[in-house]
């Protein structure tokens, strides 16, 4: 059985709640209950930190012993270079994922940190970007 996680940077604890016109009505607690039940023989894990280092040291804690991460730093893509060589250090495959089209925002949103050490980068796709990159790992 596959062991993934995914880990949520800043504010996407208020999915739902906050600019629903882009990341739509559902939380992410409901999105995850829903696909954790199509994806009954994936160990799957979810974690979300409004807090830079807190993230860092979760992508070390688990990136050396799970089968892949996917990873959302929402707003520190574009600004932490410490995210950036935390997914370069550890050993497990990292897919960055977006929930809109950073190309389609504003222009600070169109560089990543991260883009460069992951396996693979999916966007746009709004919370379906998570199920693309967990079928990537299956």
């Amino acid at each position: 059985m596959k062991k993934l996680i995914i880990i949520n940077g800043p504010n996407l604890n208020l999915l739902g709640k906050r600019e629903t016109n882009i990341y739509g009505n559902l939380t992410f607690t409901e999105f995850f209950e829903e696909v954790k039940g199509k994806y009954p023989n994936v160990t799957l894990e979810y974690y979300q930190s409004n807090i830079e280092g807190e993230l860092i040291t979760k992508l070390q804690d688990v990136g050396y012993s799970y089968d892949g991460i996917i990873l959302n730093a929402a707003a520190y893509t574009h600004t932490s270079v410490g995210i950036g060589d935390a997914v370069k250090a550890i050993e497990t495959s990292v897919v960055e994922v977006h929930i809109s089209n950073t190309y389609g925002r504003e222009e600070f949103r169109h560089h990543s940190y991260i883009s460069a050490n992951a396996k693979g980068v999916i966007l746009g796709f709004g919370l379906q970007s998570y199920e693309l990159a967990l079928e990537s790992f299956l």
